[in-house]
């Protein structure tokens, strides 16, 4: 008896191990690109996460909508205009910022300059008062 118990224990504990190593590696690939990851959607606001990976820009987009950033990791992003036109932007972690809609028949590319990605939640509100 003792020893069936040591072995499920066993067996027990090495799922465990390996079911936390699928976490982290699951938790490192989420990180391994520069993407948009949905979290919520309604008809009054669109939420997602962005992660902006160093010299690893979002494509061109625009927003059609105000907008609020959380900066979950914060850094300097620079905000790349189709006609070459930059401004940066420095985002404290912690902090929230407003960005208005962005001006009609325009779009832009979100660049991280720097040595760590910048991650920020970002509520886009889908209709204006």
């Amino acid at each position: 008896m003792k020893m069936h118990v040591n072995r499920t224990l066993a067996i027990t504990l090495a799922g465990g191990v390996m079911l936390g190593a699928g976490v982290v590696l699951v938790a490192q690939q989420a990180v391994t690109k520069t993407q948009r990851v949905p979290q919520f959607e309604n008809g009054d606001v669109k939420v997602w996460k962005s992660v902006v990976l160093p010299n690893a820009p979002l494509t061109m987009h625009r927003h059609e909508h105000p907008r609020v950033i959380i900066a979950l990791s914060g850094g300097t992003m620079k905000i790349v205009e189709q006609t070459g036109a930059a401004e940066e932007h420095v985002w404290e972690t912690g902090k929230a910022y407003w960005l208005p809609a962005n001006p009609p028949n325009t779009m832009h590319a979100d660049v991280n300059g720097e040595d760590k990605p910048i991650e920020v939640m970002v509520v886009e509100l889908e209709h204006e008062k």
